[in-house]
């Protein structure tokens, strides 16, 4: 079976990664949307002009429609320069992309977020608005990621979060019930887990947690 995939955000960490394992499965037609200007292989995209008409902007990436869209968008208020910044690409672009999706007849939607989401402070409510937006646009199916602390080596030093992913890989053992999900997680790990999603069967919102990436992450194949 064909499954046509779009992926918003395939120079970050996890999106890289998604990126590299999708066009190993069979069938799979995959179109990378770049920000204009950025020197990775993929489909540039004005992302001001996506926030101003989804529909149009996406459909000149993917004439054919989409069948699944992953969105792995997300920066930070020091990589952007200020809240207002990093809310527009974690909500306004993220929420901008989906609704194009949606409007080419995408079914499913998988969005990378983060555990805690919705919590207490500008991160995690920017993450819970996010999440929420996507959750009110009628896709049949909605994948939301929420890893806890990333474990990778990124494209940009990030000496801080070096800290804390050997701070994290060494707490991780003892974060026990609810509070593994706040846990280190391979960045390798979650990716595997998306691609697996893709094109999944069945309808709802689920919610994917440490432990539950760590399970589906075992599979290479929808079920």
């Amino acid at each position: 079976m064909s499954l046509s995939i779009l992926l918003a955000g395939s120079t970050g960490l996890i999106g890289n990664l998604v990126s590299g394992r999708l066009p190993a499965r069979s069938g799979v037609d995959l179109t990378r949307l770049v920000r204009q200007g950025s020197p990775a292989n993929g489909s540039a995209i004005d992302f001001e002009q996506l926030c101003a008409a989804p529909e149009a902007t996406l459909q000149g990436h993917a004439p054919a429609g989409a069948d699944v869209a992953i969105c792995c968008l997300g920066t930070t208020i020091r990589t952007a320069g200020s809240q207002a910044a990093m809310l527009r690409v974690d909500r306004d672009y993220v929420l901008a992309f989906a609704r194009g999706a949606r409007a080419l007849g995408a079914r499913q939607f998988i969005l990378v977020s983060s555990a805690g989401a919705g919590g207490p402070g500008f991160y995690l409510q920017t993450k819970g608005a996010a999440e929420d937006a996507v959750r009110n646009l009628g896709f049949d199916r909605v994948d939301l990621i929420r890893p806890g602390f990333l474990l990778g080596q990124r494209s940009e030093r990030r000496v801080w979060e070096a800290i804390g992913q050997r701070l994290f890989a060494w707490l991780s053992p003892v974060l026990v019930g609810s509070l593994s999900r706040y846990g280190a997680i391979g960045a390798d790990t979650v990716a595997d887990a998306i691609v697996a999603l893709a094109g999944r069967e069945g309808a709802g919102v689920y919610v994917h947690h440490n432990a539950d990436l760590r399970h589906i992450g075992r599979h290479s194949a929808p079920s």
